[in-house]
């Protein structure tokens, strides 16, 4: 609570000084335990709030009461949304250290659109959210705002400076293979692994190449059974020839190619398919976990904004109000992440909603 208190402290106030009826951090905080408790909407803010005023009276001042969803709202829509991004990576970097030094983190970097905060009225696309995933540590680390997905090649950068990368393995799908990216991971004192596609096409002609004449340095095999299908993934590395380098100078660190080969058997019909990756790690890392893990940003951060959060399906149109809602929406879930009961996210948002001890384990974490 202390660090929640600390963090919402720094966030300039929009509001004229001496005009306000509620203090800033007291509505923040109120929002992030609503939205814990299941609210998606500045009324349901507000509704949590009355509901539970006399518990909130002991944690915040609330010296006018509880603040109507007008004024939740105009605070969203107010807020320096940038610096609100900065703060929150600066917060959650301490849930990243409480898991201590157990093994390689994998930081993945995907991005993500907000098909609700799209206005064709006024002609303002979804806001598309280019996310960092701490694999080790299950939180989000991290968020830039972009307006188009095509803005990825520039937000990557962005987010990878406010964020603490030194020894970890970031990977990032072929949008953000980029020789500037590859540089600023290097700098950082990280590696990374780069899909390969048509983006890149030269590349990816001289790697299909290499793989097809050289013999790999190293390579294993992963198989993974369930939901009614087999899949073997056989990833193989490959140390780059000086044609590669010399051709491919501008990557800065590169030492190997990966190739993996994921063939499926479903209900005995099989299908196979190949992908492409360049990395500053050695042959013989654990290519195959690292590689595989990446796609945890899909399906335990994306996924879950959708189908636990409702992110799509809500329609804030302020951009500026969208932006902060999806900020505010991670400073929950990394919460909720970082407890350890057997439940299911939805279950501890009932939880939370029903069990005010609960509510209050989950700021202590």
């Amino acid at each position: 609570m202390a660090n929640m208190y600390e963090t919402f402290s720094k966030v300039g106030d929009p509001r004229v000084v001496g005009r306000s009826s509620h203090l800033l951090t007291d509505i923040l905080i109120l929002s992030v335990l609503a939205v814990i408790c299941g609210a998606d909407t500045y009324d349901a803010i507000e509704l949590f709030g009355k509901a539970h005023h006399d518990e909130l009276k002991k944690m915040l001042r609330l010296p006018n009461g509880i603040p109507s969803h007008d004024t939740v709202n105009r605070i969203f829509q107010s807020i320096d949304a940038r610096h609100f991004e900065r703060l929150f990576v600066e917060w959650a970097s301490g849930l990243r250290r409480c898991d201590g030094d157990a093994g390689t983190e994998v930081v993945a970097i995907d991005g993500k659109t907000m098909r609700g905060s799209g206005d064709a009225f006024h002609g303002n696309s979804p806001l598309h959210i280019v996310h960092a995933w701490s694999v080790r540590n299950a939180v989000c680390l991290g968020q830039y705002r972009t307006d188009a997905k095509s803005n990825e090649i520039t937000a990557i950068p962005r987010l990878m400076e406010m964020l603490e990368l030194e020894g970890s393995v970031v990977t990032i799908d072929a949008m953000g293979t980029q020789k500037d990216i590859a540089e600023k991971i290097v700098e950082a004192g990280a590696d990374y692994i780069l899909a390969v596609k048509g983006n890149q096409e030269t590349l990816l002609e001289d790697v299909k190449a290499l793989c097809g004449y050289e013999r790999p340095a190293a390579e294993d095999t992963d198989v993974d059974k369930g939901h009614g299908r087999i899949e073997e993934r056989l990833c193989q590395a490959f140390e780059p020839d000086a044609i590669i380098r010399a051709d491919h100078k501008g990557w800065p660190g590169l030492r190997t190619v990966v190739k993996v080969r994921a063939t499926r058997t479903v209900e005995g019909e099989q299908s196979a398919e190949e992908r492409f990756y360049i990395s500053s790690l050695p042959a013989g890392s654990h290519f195959n976990t690292y590689i595989r893990s990446h796609w945890e940003v899909e399906n335990k951060l994306h996924w879950t904004l959708d189908m636990t959060f409702g992110e799509d399906g809500q329609r804030k149109r302020s951009r500026m109000a969208a932006q902060n809602f999806s900020i505010l929406t991670k400073f929950a879930l990394n919460l909720l992440k970082k407890d350890k009961s057997k439940a299911s996210l939805r279950n501890k948002r009932l939880k939370a909603a029903w069990d005010w001890n609960f509510l209050m384990h989950l700021l202590q974490i």
